[in-house]
């Protein structure tokens, strides 16, 4: 799998079936490299099983076998830094402490009002 993919071309095909199946002619037709080159990716493609295709007609369609991706996802998964989000969560939380703070220093008369109005509707 890691050799079907190591080829820019053939990244930009497996992307353009993310959405939806295309003929081999609509593929070649977003390259500039010759049909038989856009086969011959398409191939490659095909053999790692990362792609399907079934023909309809006179036409052969490409989609995508997403599914195949679950275990090099899963593989680069141990790679992203699992501290991300708890970093990017500390650092709200200290946005939220330091706004409050600034609101209290800087606008006492409207905290009173807040908790003179708080008294009178309770």
């Amino acid at each position: 799998m890691a050799a079907a993919i190591a080829d820019p071309v053939r990244r930009d095909i497996l992307v353009m079936l993310r959405e939806q199946r295309l003929t081999a002619g609509e593929i070649a037709d977003r390259f500039t490299i010759s049909r038989p080159a856009v086969s011959r990716h398409l191939r490659v493609l095909r053999e790692s099983g990362l792609v399907s295709d079934a023909l309809v007609g006179r036409q052969r369609f490409y989609s995508l076998e997403a599914a195949r991706f679950a275990g090099l996802v899963a593989w680069l998964g141990q790679f992203a830094r699992a501290d991300h989000w708890e970093r990017r969560l500390d650092a709200l939380e200290t946005e939220v402490y330091r706004t409050r703070r600034e609101r209290r220093t800087t606008s006492p008369t409207t905290d009173q009002s807040v908790v003179d109005h708080q008294e009178k509707t309770a």
